[in-house]
């Protein structure tokens, strides 16, 4: 009997968090769409096939050692044998079709999607400019290996951060969008700005989205899917049949409900798109910006936060996007999509907010603390910054990182793919090889 509830428990558990990734997917098909509507028509296509590549390169990297890294890192930079390690690696019998595992395969297939959105999040930033294999290269190191790492530190239960200062980053503001946006910061850096971006003193000048509506749909996508996101997050247990239920737990076993996160990240939302709103005058890129601000504004602490704070907090977020963004453009980063300053800017008042709002809360073993948050902000910021930098430094100096003038200026769907993503009505004549033969 006893053995029949475990099994009962096990595969309600393996359906829930299947079809949290499955419902991810949409982050990526949102991102996908996001960046193509951000883009211009000469670079649609290229945009929109390096997000189909971020997820067939992060896949088999994230398979062959990126699950490992976060077993075999919780203590800092030295590796530690443990048997949940070895279970990690791409040869042991969890990693494969094990008829009586009914977590591994679903545990590992929901911190890939988070692999992909970390990618996902510096695909945007870099287009128009990056070469191709630079970019997937790059997306590979933050998918399987940085970010990663930063949740070994940060978002497991034995990780250092989390034991020793009373880290707390229940929705990954850190671990997943500090860290890329950090990544990010460092590959413009060296990047640059696109042809055009900036006048001859130096001024930005604006590039309008080619269709600012296929943006805006493709950030509802990722809003949709960011609630699977927060599911995801959740440590989901099942009591037996007939005992007493046990409560959901975050991944630092602090209680919570399904309940809090529709509360807190729809209130979240709400606040951070119409903080944007105001702060850019209703400028409507920002505002829904502002909404996807405002969702990871109170990710590390949507365990623990009232309805009411969520959308104070998120509102606030949603009005430091934009001014981080306009900060940085300002400062010559071509940031195209404004991901460091939603994703890094809302990532850092995530951590912040948590300790400024809820130092004391009790965790397993020991309890928040705002010194604890400082700290854990700055390590989320070296473990991106850094790799972002030196790689992308090192691709700058043997020229590969970015494409060549000429490319730039012909567009990317032509120069690198051959053919143009999107054809102007009744003009055939541009459809391709295939298409002119005819």
């Amino acid at each position: 009997m006893e053995g029949d509830a475990r099994l009962f428990a096990e595969k309600t558990i393996e359906t829930f968090y299947f079809w949290t990734g499955v419902l991810m997917w949409l982050i990526h098909a949102g991102f996908m769409i996001y960046e193509a509507g951000v883009t211009r028509q000469k670079n649609v296509l290229m945009t929109m096939m390096k997000n189909l590549l971020t997820c067939a390169v992060v896949t088999p990297t994230f398979f062959l050692f990126g699950w490992w890294i976060y077993y075999a890192f919780p203590s800092g930079l030295v590796p530690v044998s443990s048997e949940a390690a070895g279970a990690a690696l791409p040869w042991s019998q969890q990693m494969g079709p094990n008829l009586q595992d009914n977590i591994t395969g679903v545990f590992w297939f929901a911190f890939l999607l988070f692999s992909f959105t970390t990618a996902s999040i510096m695909s945007g930033a870099v287009i128009e400019r990056i070469r191709l294999g630079a970019y997937l290269l790059l997306a590979t190191v933050l998918g399987s290996m940085v970010w990663i790492l930063a949740a070994a530190w940060g978002w497991s239960g034995e990780a250092w951060l989390y034991k020793k200062f009373g880290f707390h980053d229940w929705g990954a503001g850190g671990c997943v969008h500090t860290v890329a946006a950090a990544f990010t910061l460092g590959v413009l850096l060296n990047l640059g700005p696109r042809i055009g971006k900036y006048d001859e003193q130096g001024r930005p000048r604006q590039i309008m989205p080619h269709n600012l509506p296929m943006t805006m749909l493709g950030l509802m996508l990722i809003f949709t899917g960011f609630y699977a996101f927060y599911a995801a997050c959740a440590v989901f247990q099942v009591a037996a049949p007939g005992a007493d239920p046990e409560p959901w737990r975050s991944i630092y076993l602090t209680p919570m409900t399904l309940g809090s996160l529709a509360f807190t990240v729809t209130m979240g939302f709400a606040g951070g798109a119409m903080g944007a709103f105001i702060v850019s005058r209703g400028d409507p890129y920002w505002t829904i910006s502002g909404g996807l601000a405002g969702m990871i504004s109170i990710a590390s602490g949507v365990d623990v936060y009232h309805p009411a704070l969520g959308y104070l907090i998120g509102f606030a977020g949603g009005a430091l996007a934009v001014w981080v963004g306009n900060q940085l453009e300002r400062r010559g980063i071509d940031d195209a999509v404004g991901a460091i300053a939603v994703h890094g800017g809302a990532g850092l008042w995530s951590m912040l907010a948590m300790g400024l709002f809820a130092s004391g809360y009790p965790q397993h073993g020991n309890f928040t603390s705002l010194t604890g948050q400082l700290i854990g902000m700055a390590v989320m910021v070296g473990v991106g910054f850094v790799p972002g930098y030196l790689l992308s430094l090192l691709l700058d100096r043997f020229g590969t990182l970015r494409v060549s003038r000429e490319t730039e200026l012909a567009g990317l769907d032509v120069a690198e793919l051959g053919i143009e993503g999107v054809v102007p009505a009744g003009d055939r004549s541009a459809a391709g090889p295939a298409e002119k033969d005819r």
